[in-house]
This record gives C-alpha cells, structure tokens and sequence, in this order.
C-alpha cells in the first residue's frame, strides 16, 4: 500500500473521473427517491495542492487548474466546479476534494454514503475530513482499513435500492483489472440493478481492450459502456496515456451528456499529439 494520491490530486485522470461522478450524482439526484453509494477507494477525500507531495509533481496544473480558467465550462459540471471554487476564497488554488468530499457535497438528507479506505494513514484522514466538513451528514459512514472489494461484497445488495458503486482502486497491484472483474462479477450477482463505474489508467491499450471483453463476458452484465479519454497517443506502454470510465448499467441522462462534456474536457487536459476520446457500448445496446 505505497501509493498516495497526494501526489497527484487534480491531474487530467481526477477531473475525469470526478467531473463524470457529478454527472451521475446530479442524475440520480433527480428523483426524490433517496440513493446508495458505495466508494470502495476514497482517499482521503482533500488534497492539498501547495503542500509536498503535490508540488513535487505539479500534475494538477496540467489538469484541474485548466478547468477552472476556462471561460466557460457546460452545464452539467458547474456544480463540479463551483463545490472547488467554493473551498479557494483567494485567487489561488490550494484545495481539491476527492471522490468523498464530492459525493458528500451531492447527498440528500435522504440518501446513504459508505467511504472504504484501506491504507491506514489515509482512512485516519479521511474520517477527520469527512467529521469536519461535514459534520452534520449523519448518513455518511466511514469504514477505515476496510477492503473495498470486500466491502462491496458485504454491503450489497444495499437497504436503498438506486444507487451507485464507484470502483477507483490505485492500480499498484498487478492483478487489479482481474481483480475489478471478479468485484464486478460478485456486485452485479448480488445487486443485479445497481450502477457500477470503474476508473482504470490507460497505459497499453491492448491490456484495456482485455479488460473490456472481460467485463462483457460476465453473464450479469446486460449493459456496459466506457469512455477512454486520451491525453497523448499511447505509443509508451509505462506512461499513463489516458484513463477511462467503465459504466455497467449506466444511467442514460448521463450518456446523453458526455459528447459535449468530453468535447470541452479534451482540448483542456490535452498534453501532446494524439490526444482523443472515445465511448462505445461494450454490450448491450448499440455494442
């Protein structure tokens, strides 16, 4: 467990993966039914963007802050980007939530957040951030040193019945795409209508493609989408080129939205030539 985010809170791969979990947040929030969701890697949900760690990679100025200078950013995540602007007063960007503080940002009284954090620093962290911005959400629970996958497993299906798993593991384990099948398979065998979204790096694109056809094989999986955003072409297997967002039964409000928000993101978090994105059914529906 050597991997720390810190290092590279607010980069392209965060803006992604946090821009595309308001979208489907704001979706569910449509309905005055309440929702679960379950974060099986939260972090330690603030980062701090001018302390060590950060700095010694700068990557979110390749990434979050080219959002916030933009003139003007869609519709569907200018919650997203108000909630950051929120916690800089000044005119310097210092803060940046994670997953949980944006998750808790969306919540309802009505509706249900499970945060599982298992590096032992960080879920000390993360339950002192969760206690101080948001001490009133009686309705969000912190499992420390608790496995996500194992979590996953014991927690479904959930007591509400919509809902959301959002599966953002640090990839530092070699099996981990085996690994995400296997919680994939054993979610949707428990809690068949739940919405699953996985964020995954993209380093070879062959090794995506497997994983791709891995997840359209499971029997449960009658519906499944990804999105691949590209920063630079792929042609160095070691470097991470871009990353994706897997959705197995993915709310259609939401797939509506991402032409024009992957439109606007790309130019933005682009670094090099062959920068693109894609999304495609990988079953079900058009696949």
């Amino acid at each position: 467990m050597n991997y720390r985010h810190s290092y590279h809170a607010g980069n392209f791969a965060d803006v992604l993966k946090h821009a595309l979990q308001w979208v489907c947040l704001s979706y569910l929030r449509q309905k005055e039914k309440p929702f679960w969701l379950l974060d099986t890697h939260a972090g330690i949900g603030m980062y701090d963007l001018l302390g060590e760690q950060a700095t010694k990679t700068g990557e979110w100025q390749e990434g979050i802050a080219r959002i916030l200078a933009a003139e003007q950013v869609p519709a569907s995540i200018q919650g997203y980007v108000e909630t950051i602007q929120a916690l800089n007063d000044d005119a310097s960007l210092r803060w940046y939530p994670g997953s949980p503080y944006l998750a808790a940002a969306q919540l309802r009284a009505q509706d249900q957040l499970v945060l599982c954090e298992l590096h032992p620093e960080d879920a000390q962290s993360l339950l002192e951030n969760v206690q101080q911005g948001f001490p009133q959400r009686g309705q969000i629970k912190v499992e420390t040193q608790r496995n996500g996958y194992a979590a996953l497993k014991a927690l479904t299906p959930p007591p509400i019945k919509r809902g959301m798993v959002l599966i953002d593991p640090p990839f530092e384990q070699p099996d981990e795409f085996a690994q995400i099948v296997r919680a994939l398979a054993e979610g949707t065998r428990r809690w068949a209508n739940g919405t699953y979204v996985v964020w995954y790096p993209i380093k070879d694109p062959l090794a995506i493609g497997e994983f791709h056809q891995q997840v359209a094989d499971l029997p449960q999986v009658d519906k499944a989408f990804a999105v691949d955003l590209l920063v630079r072409a792929p042609v160095d297997a070691k470097k991470m080129n871009g990353c994706g967002m897997l959705f197995v039964n993915p709310p259609y409000g939401v797939l509506q939205q991402l032409n024009p928000l992957l439109d606007f993101l790309l130019p933005h978090l682009a670094q090099d030539r062959g920068a693109e994105w894609q999304g495609r059914w990988l079953v079900g529906e058009q696949a």
